[in-house]
């Protein structure tokens, strides 16, 4: 099977990989990237939500938002204050949580999701399928129902969410969905062209590993090149060189006649050496 190395760019960018098949068609390949891409999104903003959800309870509606506190204060209203209420610092959820074993069911869940979606399995050139991100969404989704058996209000975010891309709407992961008939693959400059199969673009070999990018289709050209050197690397050197600015800077700074108080400086320490008088010194001089 071909690996499809999927890149972004950033240090923190995300990548994986996925298998295909030289003999399949680009527009396949391309639909099932932007397929494992999209449900990636989703479950990177489940992660936060769901903990949020877990912490503080299910969403409240937009008008009501941040008002808890000053309609009790100044209306007399009653807040519903459940067994594990928390009350949510943003003031978007109820802040009636889960209790605490539904909170580690929780967790086990989103360290599950996040185990998957770690860059680093891509580096060991482990392979990221739909069907694996598509049963963390179903862990999730079963984690959700035993919370909350009368189901989630249809504006929260993690239902939503849990249903479709859709429901990244309004968060910063709704820039990065990617739509599969209009989506270009590249790797090294050249785009990978619908019509095509992928054996036209990497060759016969199924042992094939390419590194590609995705982008949208109205990109209007190939991705840019990454940075030869990692952020680390770019920072290691920016501290070498201002650290070596620092020490000429003090050298320029320096009397320029000390070099006259050293020994190769003194005429006369070649005379003194061939007459075996060079470790002679006065008395009372070092």
């Amino acid at each position: 099977m071909v690996l499809v190395h999927i890149k972004t760019g950033g240090e923190a960018g995300d990548e994986f990989i996925v298998e295909s098949s030289v003999e399949n068609t680009n527009d396949e390949l391309i639909a099932q990237i932007v397929h494992v891409w999209n449900l990636r999104l989703r479950l990177g903003q489940l992660c936060g939500a769901m903990m949020d959800l877990a912490a503080h309870g299910p969403m409240k509606p937009n008008d009501q938002q941040g008002l808890d506190e000053i309609q009790e204060k100044y209306s007399g209203a009653s807040i519903d204050r459940g067994e594990f209420y928390a009350p949510d610092p943003n003031g978007m959820r109820t802040g009636n949580g889960v209790g605490p074993q539904l909170t580690q069911t929780f967790e086990a869940v989103v360290a599950d999701a996040r185990t998957a979606l770690d860059p680093a399995l891509a580096r060991r050139r482990q392979a990221c399928s739909a069907e694996d991100l598509e049963e963390k969404l179903a862990n999730m989704r079963g984690a959700v129902v035993m919370a909350f058996p009368m189901g989630l209000p249809e504006f929260d975010t993690v239902a939503l969410t849990l249903e479709s891309a859709d429901g990244l709407e309004g968060t910063a992961a709704s820039q990065a969905v990617l739509d599969p008939a209009t989506a270009t693959l590249w790797c090294a400059g050249r785009e990978f062209q619908r019509g095509q199969l992928v054996k036209d673009r990497v060759g016969r070999n199924e042992k094939t590993k390419v590194v590609c990018k995705l982008q949208k289709g109205d990109a209007g050209g190939p991705p840019g090149r990454e940075p030869g050197i990692s952020e680390e690397e770019r920072k290691a050197m920016m501290a070498h060189y201002f650290k070596k600015q620092e020490e000429m800077k003090k050298l320029a700074e320096a009397d320029e006649d000390d070099y006259l108080n050293s020994s190769w400086a003194d005429p006369k320490a070649l005379q003194r050496n061939l007459r075996g008088m060079g470790s002679v010194r006065a008395p009372g001089l070092m």
